[in-house]
Order: C-alpha cells, then structure tokens, then sequence
C-alpha cells in the first residue's frame, strides 16, 4: 500500500464527513484494482515512423499517400478547411464534426511536388507532404504557416493503443491561443498543457491551470497569417509549447513550436487557414453552429447555492426588484434537491416549488436548475430503477455497474456516449421543466467520482460505446459532458420544440457550442482569478464556444469590496453574467458590500440591460458566422504584433473595447488601441490609433471605447431599441448589423445593415436595403461629435 495513499485516505475521512469519506476511500482502491486487472503498465514498445514514401493514390480532394510503414490520406473540403489522417485514420466518425464530414473540393489535386514529394493545391492553402512524412501548410503564395515533422509512434509490444508524438513549428513571430478555457490563456506562453477535463479539487486561477473545459484546438497568429489546428483525439495528453524567438542565435529565427503526446487514438488533423474570421466560420462549418440562447439568458443571472427554502429565494429575487437592480434568471444548485439527488426537489423546503416558478416569472425571472450527472444507488429510485430497467450505467470491463462517490453518497453514471442513453435521460427533464424550470446548468460533469486518492472520475477501464465501437473512459472521459449536453438539449428540444434550450455545461470538447454554452466550475477568489477568467472566455471563444463566462467574486472565501466591483464590471460584457451566493460563497449579493458598490454595481448591470440589443446582435451572428461575441484585439489586424500581445482588453463584436480593470487599487490605466479612431464613451473624447493611451478608470466604471462609424444596439426609453451612432472619421463611412429580438423562438429575423456618413455638418445614418439605401425606422442618437481628437 502507497504510504501516500494511506495519508490521502485518512485526511480524506476527516475532511469529508466519517461516511462520505469512506465511500471515498473505498471507491479510489476499487477504482484501482479494476484498472489494474485490465490496464497493466505499459511493457516493451517498438517504435515507429512513417518510413519513405512508396506510392500515391490521387483521389476527391486529395489522395492517400503511402509510406513504408504508415499511410497518410490528405483531403481538402469545399469550405477550404484540409484534414489529413494517419494510418488509414479518416475524418470520421468524429464526435466534434457536426453531422457528415463536408464534401472535398474537387478543384483540389495531388500532384508531385519538389524533392519527391507531393502536394495538394487549393484555394486558401497548400498541402505539402515530404517523401518521409512531413506536412507543411503553406499560404497562397507559398508562405509556410505551419509544418508538422514525421510522427513517432509507441506500439506495446504484447498490443494495446499505440502512444504517438506529434512535433510542430511555426513561424518565430508566431503567438498560440485556445487549447479550450485555460486560466493561463488567452495567450498560451511557453509551458506544457495537459488535455484532460478537470472535475473539482482545485479553483480555477492564474497559476492553477486545471480547465474543465480543454480542446486540442490550437489558434495561432502570425505575420504570415492566422490558423487554427484541431488534433481529433479525445485521449488524454499534453500539449508543450515553445514560443519562437526572431534572430536567436547567431542572427537565425528560433521556430516556435508545438509537441502534442497523446495516450492514443487515431493521428488525424483538420486545419483551417486565413483571417480569425474566416478561420472561425470555416471551424463553424466543421463542428456546427453555436446554439442560439434565449433572450432572457443574455441578461443577469444569479446563482443561489443555498440550503435554505423558497421563501429565501423569494427574498433574494426581491432583494433584486427593491433595489432596482436587472435580474433575469435565478439558478438553484443541487441545495435544492432531495437528499442532493438529481431529478428530485426536497418537497419540504420546496412545496411549492413551480408556484415559486411562476411568479418569478411574471416579474421577468426565469429559474434554472442544476443537473448532475451521478444517480444516487436508491432502490426505488424512479431514476435509478428506470436506469437499471433501461440499462445504461456505465460497466467496467468485469460486466458490473460501475459505482462512484457523489453529492448524495454511492452513485453510478449514465453512459451518454449511447444513443439510446442520451435519448432516455433526455426525456428526464420532463420532471424539471414540470416544477417551472427554463433552463438547466451540468455541474460534476467531467464526469466526477470524488476519491480519496488518485483521479476523481471514473476508472479508466470502464466501458462505454463510444462512436464507431466500444472504446474504455481513457477515450470517453474528455467527451462524456460533451455527450451529455447534447442528451440534455436535444431533450428540451423535443420537450418544448417552441422555445430555444439554455444548458450551460461546466465540462465539454469540440463541438460543445452546439448544444450551449460554458460556466467555468469552481473559480477561485482573488485579483489572478479575475484575471484568468477574461482568459478562460477569450479562449473559449477562439476554440468556437462564445457563450461562456464565471461567478462574480470566485467560489471561495470573500472578495473584497474592489475585487467584487471589477468583476462585476468586467462580467457585465461578458457572454454569460452570473453573480452567485450561498454555499462557501457566502451572501455575494452586491447590496452586501456596501451602499457605494452597490450604487457603481447597479450602473454596470443598468449598462448591461442598455447593451441587451447587441449582445442579441452578437448571439445571431455568432450562430450565422462563428464568430465570438467576445474576441482579442488582434481580431481584426492579426498583423499587428503589439496587439497580439495585449491580454488585458478585448473586442465586443465589432464595436466596442473593454478595458477592464484586472489590479487592485488601480483608477487609472494604459490601453492599447488598433488602427482608427475610438471614442471613450464616458468622457466621448477620440483618440487615433494604432496607440497606447492612458485615461481615466474610477471605481464607477472600466475604460469601454466605440469605433468610430459604429452603429450600436440599445434599449432605449420604454424598452424599444435604439441606434447609437458613433460618428466616422471625416471621409470615411461607418456600419453596424443589428438583429432585432424575436423572442426565444426559432424565428431567424432578417439582419438590418446600416450605413453611417458626413454629410456637410451632420451625420447621416441610412438602412441598407434591396432598393437601396433609406431612412432608419428606428430611433437614432449621434454620438461622439467633438471630431478633434484628443492631445496624448
């Protein structure tokens, strides 16, 4: 017996409660027994390399070209993105592809290339493949953006999956971003990154990087061009990166560089290659659409992790509406469950619990409830009996249920990778939107199995039925929450076909943008925390997911008054706004931090109310697009380095810059502004860039600045929307899109376009439509009419 495990298991017992802690403790040594019995270390390998080149096969898109002990099929779909798979890997089936893998581009073809090579030749870029494996993804004009040197694998000997290396390089000016919602991020600096969605155990901080949320999706920006590489293997592995250094050494560029290991799975690759934009739709076009939200879930919400009753939510809400403050939604955790069982409400504190439901809703109030994914082991049980009848709990390699440790003590777990699985636990919540739910939020979801030692999840040798075969949850584990969200929306979808599903997964992989958005889990208190939170967003939303965000003030111990503050601010343009109280949180209500915070909170949540109309802009754009609603300043001038390096602000949409305040004690601060020129909207003072300005940030508000020529949704008096027009610089003619609110329906509303201009001394502002251009049927105001700009 490990000494260490030994310490774990008593600590574990005293920490957790006698009985909670014993369960943990005997589910980590059964957990390792049934991994031992059928995971035995790894022996003697053999490696290998793809070999020479052989032969070639021309075919749609590309072809198959064969090695000597490898083959490698390279293929270019119409939408320009180009996938290449080892060993006879294709690019399906694929649990991130949304539905069928696009058609290839049959202008594409393989023909030889120099040095006995071959190439395929598209549009947007060139495949090069050397005549001993080598991938190099060249520009147009032959600029290498990325070149992937032969892969190494590792084969056991007596068999089993194989463990492979894949080494990169890219330009030395080049910066990484994505790898899903790392604390580290957005700009992914030299250091390794492991690929394995995280459970709890830790808070989510700068320096902590255990993301509940991570993706072998690599966006990388250099002067040559912007792409993004997607590695389609759910396995477990890391990713160590090496930022390029120009003139290192003697003069010479130090190529950055990329090592992905991976524990196994198929060698298989999609690249898309251009603008961000263009980068993001093709992505889009692969992995599917971002799922449009309700209106309602672009507004605030407020997590109550209580164990209290409905008249303490009742209290809460009204707290709210007394002082004014915008609340949309209430999230109730798993408090509210019967014994912590999901499925369930515990009918004496929640008696009428629907009742509650409605009349939060008639003041505008939506709630939402927690999901878990662990059924309690309760014989008479309607979830558990109903599962074991259907038999979808997840089995070990012995045949057995397996069992783990949750919220409500001894637990097992839905296998979602099924298709009928997904489709029974879909049909469970019936039961919650019968109690007046609207939405559900996947907590625990990674999946989690609490344990006194080793990993909290389930073993790696238990069966699941993953696409295409069987596979065990060393292949599973990554796309389990992944698999469940898609269970939950689906299941809305047919429950309520009218109304638009909100789910908000903790966990997820590529692809999880189809079925909502992302909560970050358990984020830790303090000023890096806050930091890493705006990282986590960007890089989500470089990864395709734009719906995203954390809780207000961290999950843990008390933020100051400031801290509170800021988050607030910064939260109130992020995606999902959400402050939360109760459980470890305490009250984090923010009449609970004094009469000057709150009066400064109710102004950010009264601005977020007043932006409503554009992030409903920014939903149906990024569903029509892929685009994120919120997006690095190098968005739209990749080529400017300086840019590329900023991490402290950010694009909302098109037309605004967030400049949020991320220190302690800070009222005045530096912001880097692209090319054009920017107003601050407080103050309406312009300034020119490309820039580095210094202006005013007091505790009442954060730097936000317009572009000029911006045309802005808001809500205006009454709740109508209004046009907000910053105007253009002399000689130039500013735009906007605006996509009005059809309710939480299907409806796909038209995009209105508009045009804004000088015209002698006024600005004009017109609608583009098919007989041209004509008068606006909305409300305009001008904004921003000082043209001089300021003196810095």
């Amino acid at each position: 017996m490990d000494g260490r495990d030994l310490v774990r298991s008593v600590k574990s017992v005293g920490s957790a409660g006698a009985a909670q802690g014993l369960r943990t403790v005997r589910a980590a040594w059964r957990h390792r027994r049934a991994d031992a019995a059928v995971l035995p270390p790894r022996g003697a390998e053999r490696a290998r390399v793809p070999g020479p080149v052989r032969e070639v096969e021309p075919g749609p898109g590309g072809g198959v070209v064969r090695f000597g002990r490898s083959e490698l099929r390279v293929l270019v779909a119409v939408n320009g993105a180009v996938f290449w798979g080892w060993d006879g890997a294709g690019p399906e089936p694929s649990y991130a592809l949304a539905g069928r893998c696009p058609e290839p581009d049959p202008r594409a073809v393989l023909e030889p290339d120099k040095d006995g090579g071959w190439r395929v030749v598209a549009e947007r870029a060139t495949v090069a493949v050397s005549r001993h494996g080598a991938i190099e993804v060249r520009t147009p004009g032959g600029v290498v953006l990325r070149r992937e040197l032969p892969p190494r694998w590792w084969e056991p000997v007596g068999g089993g999956p194989a463990r492979w290396t894949q080494r990169s390089e890219v330009a030395a000016d080049a910066r990484f971003f994505g790898l899903g919602g790392r604390a580290a991020g957005p700009r992914l600096r030299t250091g390794t990154y492991r690929l394995w969605n995280a459970g709890p155990g830790g808070p989510f901080a700068a320096g902590a990087d255990r993301p509940s949320v991570t993706m072998p999706v690599q966006v990388v920006v250099a002067d040559a061009g912007t792409h993004l590489v997607f590695y389609d293997t759910s396995w477990d592995g890391t990713v160590a990166l090496r930022e390029g250094e120009e003139g290192a050494g003697s003069g010479h560029d130090r190529p950055g560089r990329s090592v992905l290991r991976m524990d196994g799975g198929a060698l298989r690759c999609w690249v898309t290659v251009g603008t961000p934009a263009r980068v993001l739709l093709a992505w889009a076009s692969l992995t599917g659409a971002p799922a449009l939200p309700p209106s309602w879930a672009l507004g605030h919400h407020h997590g109550w992790w209580g164990s209290g009753d409905e008249q303490e939510v009742r209290r809460v809400a009204a707290g709210f509406q007394e002082r004014d403050l915008p609340l949309e939604a209430v999230h109730l955790g798993i408090g509210h469950a019967d014994e912590r069982r999901v499925f369930t409400v515990d009918e004496e504190r929640f008696p009428k619990l629907s009742v509650l439901a409605d009349e939060l809703r008639r003041d505008g109030i939506r709630l939402v409830s927690v999901v878990e994914p662990a059924v309690a082991v309760v014989p008479g049980g309607a979830v558990y009996d109903g599962g074991a009848r259907e038999d979808v709990f997840v089995r070990g390699a012995s045949g057995r249920v397996v069992r783990g440790v949750g919220r409500p003590g001894d637990v097992v777990f839905p296998d979602f990778t099924r298709a009928e699985v997904r489709e029974w636990w879909g049909g469970l919540y019936e039961e919650r939107l019968g109690r007046g739910f609207a939405g559900v939020w996947h907590d625990l979801d990674a999946p989690t199995s609490f344990a006194a030692f080793g990993e909290a999840t389930l073993p790696r040798s238990a069966r699941h039925g993953p696409a295409g075969g069987g596979g065990d949850h060393r292949e599973a584990h990554n796309v389990y929450a992944l698999c469940m969200a898609r269970a939950g929306y689906e299941g809305l979808r047919a429950l309520t076909p009218d109304e638009r599903p909100f789910v908000l997964s903790r966990s997820g992989w590529a692809g999880m943008q189809r079925y909502g958005g992302a909560w970050s889990g358990d984020v830790g208190t303090g000023w890096s925390a806050l930091r890493a939170s705006l990282g986590l967003v960007v890089g989500l939303g470089l990864c395709g997911v734009p719906y995203s965000g954390t809780d207000v003030g961290g999950c843990d111990g008390s933020p100051s008054p400031e801290l509170y503050l800021r988050w607030l601010q910064l939260a109130a343009r992020l995606p999902l706004l959400r402050t939360c109280g109760g459980r470890r949180a305490g009250r984090r209500e923010p009449w609970g931090f004094g009469p000057g915070v709150l009066e400064h909170a109710r102004a950010a949540l009264d601005e977020r109310r007043r932006l409503r109309p554009y992030f409903v802009t920014l939903a149906h754009l990024a569903r029509r697009t892929g685009a994120p609603y919120v997006r690095p300043l190098w968005w739209s001038a990749p080529e400017d380095r300086a840019l590329r390096d900023c991490e402290d602000a950010f694009l909302l949409g098109d037309s605004l810059l967030v400049a949020p305040v991320l220190d302690p004690g800070v009222e005045r601060r530096a912001v880097r502004l692209p090319r054009g020129r920017w107003y601050d909207v407080a103050t309406e003072r312009a300034y020119e860039g490309p820039a580095r300005v210094v202006v005013e940030a007091p505790p009442e508000r954060i730097p936000v600045f317009a572009r000029a020529g911006a045309v802005v949704p808001v809500r205006g008096e009454g709740g109508a929307v209004e046009l907000e027009v910053w105007a253009p610089a002399r000689g130039r003619i500013g735009e906007g899109l605006v996509v009005p609110d059809a309710g939480d329906g299907w409806a796909e509303p038209e995009i209105e376009r508009y045009l804004s201009r000088w015209e002698g001394r006024r600005v004009v502002v017109e609608r583009e439509g098919e007989d041209g251009l004509g008068v606006p049927s909305r409300p305009v105001r001008v904004r921003g009419l000082a043209e001089r700009p300021a003196q810095m």
